[in-house]
């Protein structure tokens, strides 16, 4: 079962992956951070989708 930690989240308009593994460096999210610990002002890095775009990703 997955955790918050390891949970992968997609967006759902473009297909980004956000793995807490990797954070988003570029957006000032350490690796490590769990996606319900990232602002809700975090936009999509390749698409600028809002957080609430992105869902569960089970790949």
């Amino acid at each position: 079962m997955s955790t918050d930690t390891d949970r992968q989240w997609i967006c759902e308009s473009c297909g980004f992956i956000y793995d807490p593994e990797e954070g988003d460096p570029d957006g000032g999210i350490d690796e490590g951070t769990a996606f319900e610990d990232i602002p809700k002002d975090w936009y999509c890095p390749v698409c600028g989708a809002r957080k609430a775009d992105f869902s569960p990703f089970e790949g």
